[in-house]
């Protein structure tokens, strides 16, 4: 292929049909294509910008995932300062922002307002030039903020490169990046799940996300972006504010959906009203509206004041912060085990809500705090988040303030709580029995890559905990036809089809066994090694520390895991009430490092006919390979089945040893 002309021009195509893509997905929120689609195109791109390096640019949309690492970050000097706003937190002081408005352009005439959300984020200002966007800066101070350039880079709703007509020379974007709700959630999910920090708030989520060094972690933040307004511009290019904003939405930058035009005060106040009312059903956080007078050429003659414009004001919620006292702590146990410490706080109103309990997140956060029972604290609630204990008032703290104690056994089914040196979450031990983990427990022992019970699916394992026909994993064995028959929605054949699929999986191997029993940071390759390690479960059981440490992946935490977990005796008692019931395996087939195989990543991609994707993974984990998800310079070989996709063309573009599936076979005896 000729570099100078048919390359670049593929090149330039896939570039410009991503960039629509994302235009439409992140900013629009109308997807134009699949996800398979796009990602056919993007590993098209990127498999071509790796084969040709010269052809790389910062503006690619594969350059969004992150790169180096920062050691700290440097100053960008604002041209135009980025202001701060006055607030109003009352109808009365809105009305006295008009008066002044009137005093000042001394005239009684009607002035138009720009209605718009105040996003609970971080303010940031994007640089573009010729439509390209060059640099990214925090607020800061107003005059001075962090270049956050790169961070930036890896927000999908903030176009490379400017769509449309008439693009200024230069053109500087100022707006609110923030997290969204469910992306918060789903965030700090993830972080309970792997003993992580978890953010109090989705703005300090964002704050914390636009802040990191290195921008690969950014990357993997769910961040978005508002755009309200310009700094520096080569050319004005609207008359107001309501058309700025158009103006910008037809470059490709994302605008608030809310924004809306206000004839009088009153106007401001209902759109206020309605904004109130319906907050939590935006999906970000605001914690009030922005107004502002709409025409440019009356917001000059207005001017500022100190710091603030004195033609626009921010007019605030009201606070969704109150004072109480913490009467007691209790424990919840959570679904994977987890201990979360719950303030039982003397009711008090807030945010529209009576509360009486609120989180303290972790043992961590309590010492950070210095929380303690009898406290006088400051407690919060925003939207659908967890109300939280913010700090307590310790010029109020009483003298018979009690501290809180960590416990040592869980509240639920009394097995021993571990807390791994580094890590903030107390954990559960009990997997097998504990009641809060049981469903969890049960859906994960019968899940796919587990024991593989066929017809067991999360609703049904809910209704038979539920209708307390099981209490363990154990119990599903004992189940009969009758006891099937009764649940509803569940006719004979089917209930005698689980009983089927449950003799069936009574049949595994090791690993998939051990990988069943749900140990924290023993995933299906963890698994794997201990059992082609030791050979056999009582060994696995009864393994020291050093024993384990000699298991490759096996490391420290995992290690401790595994000893908490088999020292319960209720845990034991449902492996042996497990192997009772006819859960077996044939022996280990333990790999050899002088298998051909041994040691080489592979990647497997489309369809086999001989054997199933994950009979090819399992084999070749027999024998000590490695199995990856993706294609990358490290890949060995690429298995690739019928149809298969963008993992071959990747393959191709960087050199890796491309098998068909007879090629493969040989390979394997």
């Amino acid at each position: 292929m000729n570099l100078s002309t048919d390359v670049l021009t593929l090149v330039e195509q896939l570039r410009e049909q991503l960039n629509a893509h994302n235009h439409h997905y992140y900013v629009l929120d109308d997807p134009s294509v699949t996800d398979s689609h796009y990602d056919s195109l993007f590993a098209e791109l990127q498999a071509l910008e790796e084969k040709y390096p010269q052809l790389q640019s910062p503006q690619s949309p594969t350059q969004r995932v992150g790169g180096a690492v920062l050691s700290a970050f440097d100053s960008v000097k604002h041209v135009v300062p980025m202001l701060s706003l006055a607030n109003a937190f009352g109808l009365s002081e809105l009305q006295a922002f008009e008066k002044r408005l009137h005093d000042r352009l001394k005239t009684v005439d009607p002035i138009n307002f720009s209605c718009e959300p105040k996003l609970d984020g971080l303010a940031v200002s994007l640089r573009y030039e010729n439509g390209v966007f060059k640099q990214a800066a925090t607020r800061g101070d107003g005059a001075t903020g962090e270049d956050v350039t790169e961070n930036c880079r890896t927000i999908k709703s903030i176009p490379l490169k400017l769509r449309g007509e008439n693009i200024p020379q230069v053109l500087e974007v100022r707006g609110e990046v923030f997290m969204p709700l469910e992306g918060f959630k789903n965030l700090n999910a993830k972080a309970l799940a792997t003993e992580g920090k978890v953010f109090a708030n989705p703005r300090n989520a964002a704050a914390g996300s636009l802040r990191q060094l290195d921008s690969n972690v950014t990357a993997k933040r769910p961040l978005d972006m508002h755009c309200y307004g310009i700094g520096e511009v080569s050319q004005m290019i609207a008359k107001n504010h309501t058309d700025l904003i158009s103006k910008l939405t037809s470059f490709g930058l994302k605008t608030s959906p809310e924004i809306k035009i206000a004839k009088t005060i009153k106007d401001c106040e209902a759109y206020y009203q309605d904004l109130l009312a319906r907050r939590h059903e935006l999906g970000y956080e605001i914690d009030g509206v922005v107004i502002k007078v709409n025409d440019f050429v009356i917001q000059k003659a207005l001017g500022f004041v100190s710091r603030a414009p004195r033609w626009a004001i921010a007019y605030k919620f009201p606070a969704a912060e109150e004072t109480t006292m913490i009467l007691g702590v209790d424990f919840q146990v959570g679904r994977t085990g987890a201990l979360t410490p719950v303030a039982r706080l003397k009711p008090v109103f807030v945010g529209g809500v009576t509360l009486s309990n609120a989180t303290l997140h972790n043992m961590d956060e309590i010492a950070r705090k210095d929380v303690r029972i009898g406290d006088i604290v400051i407690v919060r609630r925003a939207g659908d988040v967890i109300p939280e204990v913010v700090r307590p008032v310790i010029e109020k703290r009483p003298d018979n303030a009690e501290l809180i104690i960590a416990p040592r056994v869980c509240p639920i089914c009394d097995s021993d709580v571990e807390q791994v040196e580094g890590v903030a979450a107390l954990r559960c031990t009990g997997g097998l029995y504990c009641r809060a983990q049981r469903k969890e427990a049960i859906k994960h022992f019968a899940s796919r890559k587990a024991l593989d019970v066929e017809g067991l699916g999360d609703k049904l394992v809910e209704q038979l905990v539920d209708e307390g026909l099981i209490s363990n994993v154990a119990d599903l064995f004992s189940l009969s036809l009758e006891q099937l028959s009764r649940l509803e929605r569940m006719a004979e054949k089917s209930a005698q089809n689980l009983l089927d699929s449950l003799r069936k999986a009574k049949l595994t191997t090791l690993n998939r066994f051990v990988f069943s029993l749900g140990i924290r940071e023993v995933g299906e390759a963890s698994a794997l090694n201990l059992a082609q390690h030791f050979g056999g479960l009582t060994k696995i059981m009864q393994a020291s520390e050093e024993d384990l440490l000699a298991v490759p992946d096996i490391g420290p935490v995992a290690a401790l895991h595994l000893q908490h977990f088999f020292k319960q005796t209720h845990n034991q008692e449902i492996i042996e009430a497990l192997l009772a019931a006819g859960i077996h395996w044939p022996e280990i087939e333990v790999a050899s490092n002088d298998s051909a195989v041994f040691g080489k990543i592979f990647v497997i991609t489309g369809t086999l006919s001989e054997l199933s994707r994950d009979q090819a993974k399992q084999k070749l984990q027999s024998l000590g390979a490695k199995v990856a998800g993706s294609v990358s310079k490290k890949t060995d070989f690429l298995v690739a089945g019928e149809v298969a996709g963008s993992k071959l063309a990747k393959a191709k573009a960087l050199g890796v040893n491309v098998l068909n599936e007879k090629e493969f076979l040989v390979l394997l005896d």
